[in-house]
């Protein structure tokens, strides 16, 4: 977060993302899944900036059994250096493919 907060435009921007990731608006030039592999298919890329500083925040969409879904921002790349996926981008999205999460309930929640 501090890389993001640094400055009033990336934090602008993640806001933006996140109020459109909310509303469940579709809008793949900001935030898209991650097609590397059949396999992989639950890495999103938030992207902030592109063609410019062109970060990237690989988020690792988990839903559970009541349909609630949750994205974890997992992976900061801080300039995505070119249009296709590289070594570097891969492995970032393996990285979080790979994380495991336990969602919990909050006190009270049922």
């Amino acid at each position: 977060m501090k890389f993001i907060n640094d400055k009033e435009a990336r934090k602008k921007k993640f806001r933006y993302i996140i109020d459109l990731i909310l509303q469940n608006i579709k809008n793949p030039d900001l935030y898209d899944k991650e097609d590397i592999t059949d396999s992989i298919n639950d890495v999103y890329a938030m992207k902030l900036f592109k063609g410019g500083e062109n970060i990237r925040i690989y988020c690792k969409q988990v839903s559970r059994s009541d349909g609630t879904f949750y994205v974890i921002a997992s992976e900061l790349l801080e300039k995505k250096k070119s249009e296709k996926n590289n070594a570097k981008s891969k492995s970032l999205i393996i990285k979080v493919h790979n994380y495991e999460y336990e969602i919990q309930k909050y006190p009270g929640e049922e």
